[in-house]
């Protein structure tokens, strides 16, 4: 299966069901199609070829769905990227895929045009707006190879209009890469994960069969579209099974709220941060939420406490789950129809094979804590440019993810923590998202993150970094004496820091070597 074939299916199955809302402007699949197939045969106007990269640069928005199926329909690669990124980020990244053309937004044209200045091969800018909504004429005239989706759709509905709506479905190989995702990583540049047509409409059959979409859902999409979360649960297996996606542009409690009620939403695909920071919203009025079927929660560990308040406050189940880019993402999620398990990501996906290895890469008993580790269709073909890397992640056959986890008789899966953020003191070994469960606990405490910091004594010592809810002063000798009562002494912070923020990535998670970094030069210049 190709990723085009889920337009082309939507149209044929659910020609009337509206795919997308933005904006409160409705597109039905079948209106879906025609806009794809405009934009992708204006694309091969412009000398875009299978094998070229077009990248998206764009926040939740209709023309992010067009652009990416346009280019998977004529066999281009899609490289979507966090618009938050600044022109040097950006220009790494469109070196490193060689892209030809950028869609973006208005607003970010300054940094694309900063950005583009030494990419020779980027010929093309297209803004999803049209002229006479440009707020800087002066900059659009200086880009060169500039033009709008509007003009560019028109004249792909000319062309299609002149061969007499002749079929546009070249031959493409299900195992040539669709999809270019940079995951963060945690030192230096980020890597691209190519992901193939078959990585990703395998892990579409798989997480349908896992969660149980029907042509009746209608999904809130909040999660940002070029995070690979959103790509696969909000978008394509959305629109694979009939489904309706509403979009949102960016994460506000109230207008969250409103959209469900408004929308009639039944599933809701979250971060915890966004489960978090829904908890402690105070809205000024009752919404009706009853539509509210499923929560699904990734891209993070759920916090123990906040499932059981999610769940407790809005009466619908949180199904967590887990998956990271280079799996394209879903791995393992709790059943709909099966036992959900607090603390666990669940079983992996049909097809989806998951073990425990230890440092030599052999399986490790049940219950035994190891690297976990993936094999399946959904696995990347590997990191662009670099065959060392995707020679040691893909070693053995498996792809290893650099969680540390255990897994138990039934094949649930629990992630203990990542395996480069485990934090020996003394000799023992602490994973920090163990001591973030207790954290995240206490009735103050809104958000946390827990790192190792270097110790003359301890080799390392650990470290909390706490943001307190509205209103609450926890103190330092309060939260150490809370978590030595729930865990270890060993794996008790020794310090506690309070911040009014913690650095947060595009997809909501903390970036602890930002973190890291920062409080290590604190303590350097102390």
């Amino acid at each position: 299966m190709l990723l085009r074939d889920i337009i082309l299916q939507g149209a044929r199955d659910y020609s009337q069901n509206v795919a997308l809302v933005f904006r409160d402007q409705s597109t039905n699949y079948a209106e879906l199609k025609v806009a794809v197939e405009r934009l992708a045969v204006g694309l091969l106007s412009l000398g875009i070829q299978a094998g070229d990269r077009i990248a998206l640069l764009l926040p939740n928005c209709t023309p992010f769905v067009y652009g990416y199926y346009a280019a998977a329909q004529i066999g281009a690669v899609v490289v979507p990227a966090n618009p938050l990124l600044k022109p040097a980020e950006l220009e790494y990244i469109w070196r490193d895929a060689d892209v030809q053309l950028v869609i973006t937004a208005p607003p970010l044209l300054p940094g694309v045009q900063a950005a583009r200045q030494d990419l020779p091969n980027l010929r093309h800018v297209v803004s999803i707006s049209p002229r006479a909504e440009m707020p800087d004429l002066a900059l659009v005239d200086s880009i060169p190879g500039f033009l709008t989706l509007p003009e560019l759709m028109r004249r792909g509905a000319e062309i299609l209009a002149a061969s007499e709506g002749a079929a546009l479905n070249p031959p493409i190989d299900e195992n040539s890469c669709a999809v270019v995702i940079y995951t963060s990583g945690t030192t230096g540049h980020p890597k691209g994960a190519m992901l193939s047509h078959r990585n990703l409409t395998c892990n579409v059959e798989q997480v349908r069969a896992a969660l149980h979409f029907t042509p009746e859902d209608r999904f809130i999409t909040i999660l940002p579209l070029f995070h690979s979360f959103a790509g696969t649960v909000c978008m394509n297996t959305a629109l694979g099974g009939g489904c309706t996606s509403v979009l949102l542009e960016n994460f506000q409690p109230g207008r969250v709220l409103e959209t469900i009620e408004k929308h009639r939403i039944t599933i809701f695909a979250g971060i915890p941060t966004m489960f978090n920071v829904l908890l402690q919203f105070t809205p000024e009025r009752e919404y009706d939420l009853s539509s509210l079927r499923l929560f699904v929660s990734g891209g993070a560990p759920l916090a123990a406490a906040t499932l059981a308040a999610l769940e407790a406050r809005f009466g619908v189940p949180v199904l967590e789950g887990d998956g990271p880019t280079e799996c394209s993402p879903v791995t393992s999620v709790n059943p709909v129809d099966g036992p959900r398990k607090v603390g666990s990501v669940g079983p992996p996906l049909p097809g989806v094979e998951i073990a425990i290895f230890d440092d030599s890469d052999n399986p490790l008993p049940v219950g035994e804590v190891g690297e976990i580790v993936v094999r399946g269709d959904n696995v990347m073909l590997g990191y662009l440019n670099q065959p060392e890397a995707t020679a040691e992640a893909l070693r053995s056959g498996w792809y290893h993810t650099g969680d540390m986890g255990r897994m138990d008789e039934e094949g649930y899966v629990y992630i203990v923590d990542r395996k480069k953020d485990m934090i020996i003191t003394s000799g023992l070994n602490v994973y920090p998202r163990e001591v973030e469960e207790v954290l995240f606990a206490h009735p103050a405490v809104a958000n946390a993150a827990v790192i190792g910091l270097p110790d003359a004594l301890r080799g390392e010592e650990v470290v909390a970094v706490i943001v307190p809810k509205p209103g609450q002063s926890p103190t330092e000798r309060e939260i150490i004496a809370y978590c030595r009562k729930n865990l270890a002494n060993f794996k008790a912070p020794r310090r506690v820091l309070f911040r009014e923020s913690l650095p947060l990535g595009g997809t909501g998670k903390v970036v602890k070597r930002l973190l890291k970094k920062e409080l290590e030069m604190e303590q350097s210049a102390g």
